[in-house]
């Protein structure tokens, strides 16, 4: 969490931000999975309210400045996913983020684009919001979106009540 004393909640309405709805799936699969005590989300693209915020290739028709606050929206998405499964408050660690980007042939800032994402995550759950990342460039995405992220997180143990 960010903080001692912060949530995740608390966090998020710091910045500004409300966790939207899940983006639902656009093929065959679940925005996010439990596996023991990791979370798995799915590729989350920059839908805002439904709709792709951009599309295109970040270096052509996307300013790669736009496409750091794409990844940003990708992230809050991926975190929307998380907390369909698990309480964000659960979130001990963000483990790993892999982050897309539809790169015109030229571009190679990538890096730069997916530190939307893993900002967002860091100013939300502080240290544990730190993790360990790819930024790969590739030619498409879905929907011709110009970033897609996925992450993992591992969560804290669930308390459970054994009857005295």
């Amino acid at each position: 969490m960010a903080g001692s004393a912060e949530t995740a909640a608390e966090a998020l309405a710091r910045l500004g931000l409300e966790l939207p709805a899940v983006v639902p799936p656009l093929a065959a699969y679940h925005p996010a999975v439990v596996s023991g005590e990791y979370v798995y989300t799915s590729g989350q693209l920059p839908m805002v309210d439904g709709a792709l915020a951009a599309t295109g290739k970040v270096g052509a028709e996307v300013d790669p400045d736009r496409a750091y606050e794409l990844a940003r929206i990708c992230a809050l998405n991926a975190l929307a996913a998380v907390a369909s499964v698990a309480p964000l408050d659960r979130v001990v660690q963000i483990v790993k983020v892999v982050g897309f980007v539809a790169s015109a042939p030229e571009f190679t800032g990538q890096p730069k684009v997916v530190n939307g994402a893993s900002e967002l995550l860091g100013e939300v759950f502080g240290e544990a919001g730190t993790h360990a990342r790819s930024a790969v460039g590739v030619s498409v995405l879905p929907l011709d979106a110009p970033v897609e992220v996925e992450l993992v997180a591992r969560l804290a143990p669930s308390v459970k009540t054994v009857p005295v």
